[in-house]
């Protein structure tokens, strides 16, 4: 039996539909916190119940706006200064995460940053999921728990029963995403090889491989605009496929998403609720990873693996 008495678990503004769920599988008690917000936009974290010599794991996914992670790092710094024994932060959707490189001259690399940011702070650990590039973890120098979706996608797929299933990547970067779920669940894999004239704005797109007569599931990390996701999927369906589904981890959907993926071929868009959607298109459907991250809460606390309780 875990002892629920040497950890506590607060939540930051953002994600407290996902930490209530968290505490809720754990069996303890939300920690609690206030935020104050003065007049002029800056804001104030207390904890209002002692955490001396606890450990403590701050659930905050640092989507946008950058209120959020300002909101993580004054709890992270809260946390330090009332003597806390050790700090997790736990980030489902870890923000900034596509500046990972410099793609071109004097660009900033936002990933670097925000892991500065986050250590200077003052966290022990790090608890995150599906980063953009599995790199990115080298930029912390603690440790981090670095989480997959597919832990709940996997199940989820495998639950539709389709008959001629195939694996996509609606670009070739995620290729490595796709050849996983495809080897996972024993099933063929198309790559989908875009162009863009500038960010979010896709300007050409073929598919590499045959999709005629197949059941076609999209495997995407990030969905922002949209505008990858339904492009591949209508031209997938343009190629004979019989359906077409797509899964992503983080739902950003931002600007025009929602009307895209409504008015596109997809006959579902599904998301884990590592960001809450607000969003009104009836494709959308959630998956909560609550019960993985507070299995990997629990593992922590009891110094058990964590990379068995991954599928792939």
């Amino acid at each position: 039996m875990m002892n629920n008495n040497s950890f506590m678990v607060f939540s930051g503004t953002a994600s407290r539909y996902l930490a209530e769920k968290i505490c809720e599988e754990l069996g303890c008690p939300l920690g609690d916190l206030t935020v104050t917000k003065f007049a002029d936009g800056e804001f104030e974290v207390c904890y209002e119940e002692s955490i001396r010599g606890r450990d403590v794991f701050l659930v905050q996914s640092t989507f946008p706006n950058s209120d959020n992670l300002m909101e993580l790092l004054l709890m992270i710094d809260a946390a330090k200064r009332a003597s806390a024994r050790s700090i997790c932060a736990v980030v489902p959707y870890f923000g900034w995460a596509r500046q990972d490189r410099k793609s071109k001259p004097r660009v900033s690399i936002g990933a670097k940053l925000v892991a500065d940011l986050l250590s200077v702070a003052g966290i022990d650990r790090l608890m995150t999921m599906d980063l953009h590039a599995d790199q990115e973890q080298g930029f912390f120098d603690v440790p981090v728990d670095h989480l997959y979706a597919s832990t709940v996608m996997l199940p989820y797929i495998k639950s539709l029963n389709l008959k001629n299933l195939c694996i996509a990547s609606p670009d070739v970067g995620g290729s490595k995403r796709a050849a996983s779920y495809a080897k996972y669940l024993d099933c063929p894999m198309v790559l989908c090889n875009k162009s863009r004239k500038k960010a979010n704005e896709v300007a050409d797109m073929q598919i590499i491989g045959d999709v005629e007569g197949m059941d076609v599931v999209l495997v995407d990390d990030i969905v922002d605009t949209a505008g990858t996701i339904t492009k591949a999927a209508d031209l997938i369906m343009s190629r004979g496929a019989n359906s077409v589904r797509a899964i992503a981890s983080h739902c950003i959907m931002s600007g025009p998403a929602d009307e895209r993926v409504q008015a596109s071929a997809l006959k579902e868009m599904v998301f884990t609720d590592s960001i809450p959607y607000r969003g009104t298109c009836d494709k959308v459907k959630e998956l909560s990873v609550s019960g993985m991250l507070a299995e990997t809460i629990r593992r922590v606390m009891e110094n058990e693996s964590i990379s068995s309780q991954y599928l792939i």
